[in-house]
């Protein structure tokens, strides 16, 4: 595998971006967004670069990883967004797509729900996504709540990382600048998600953020679109990012190489 920095230019300015690419032809092409609560990150953190070498590895596919610009010191919606769907384009420029070969777009946590808005943006374009990967996305304002019983064991558990509605809506607020009329890509739950390519969703057991991702695997199965799910048992929120070693994180590794090499989900 080879790992090469590139530039996007994009409508805020050049886009950093790493390319990973296997040994022998790629049987796949993703791009791939690093979670972080849209402000924090970068393509050095394992749930980017290692990630990005795993997927690379496991699912023999030339992996893109974004550098998206962080929200915060006035930056907010839509810039990051902007920044990920320069990139697709750029992707699709860059690498004239061989017949056969899938297209996917996929990220972590917040980077999953720039990965929604991008895949929407796409259906709605002329550039549409064969594949959907998101882990543990962070997907929805306000949020669903965790059911009781898993919130009383994570409590009993030292160490298991919380995310409590305020942190979420100090994620929100960094991210499009306020928590009221948010536009439907920035949490893209809210946004109309038929004619969405086959999504694979992997999930933490433990993460107060688990209810988002479910409930967007019910609205995506709602309007006909396939979605397979996979739940790494007893990880927090950000597994990948945490503990990439982890039988389990490997496990999910496993799930989205499967549903990334595949023509099918399920």
């Amino acid at each position: 595998m080879t790992t090469e920095d590139c530039l996007a230019e994009g409508p805020h300015g050049p886009v950093p971006l790493r390319v990973y690419t296997p040994v022998g032809h790629p049987a796949a092409t993703l791009l791939w967004m690093h979670g972080g609560g849209f402000g924090r990150g970068t393509l050095d953190w394992p749930e980017a670069h290692g990630v990005s070498a795993e997927l690379a590895s496991r699912a023999a596919a030339r992996i893109v990883s974004v550098d998206y610009r962080l929200a915060g010191a006035g930056v907010h919606y839509p810039v990051p967004l902007d920044d990920v769907y320069a990139a697709w384009h750029w992707l699709a420029s860059a690498f004239p797509r061989p017949e056969g070969e899938i297209r996917a777009i996929g990220g972590a946590s917040a980077g999953a729900a720039l990965a929604l808005g991008c895949a929407i943006r796409g259906r709605d374009g002329s550039l549409p996504a064969d594949r959907l990967l998101l882990a543990y996305p962070f997907a929805h304002y306000p949020s669903p709540a965790l059911d009781a019983a898993t919130a009383r064991k994570m409590d009993a558990i030292p160490g298991i990382p919380r995310i409590p509605p305020a942190s979420i809506e100090d994620m929100v607020m960094g991210y499009v600048g306020r928590i009221t009329d948010l536009p439907p890509l920035a949490l893209p739950g809210a946004a109309r998600l038929d004619g969405l390519p086959p999504t694979a969703i992997a999930l933490s057991e433990y993460d107060d953020l688990r209810p988002s991702g479910e409930l967007l695997s019910r609205q995506l199965t709602s309007v006909g679109v396939p979605v397979s799910h996979h739940v790494a048992a007893r990880m927090p929120h950000g597994h990948l990012n945490q503990q990439l070693s982890h039988p389990e994180a490997s496990a999910t590794l496993t799930f989205l190489s499967a549903a990334l090499h595949s023509r099918t989900v399920g």
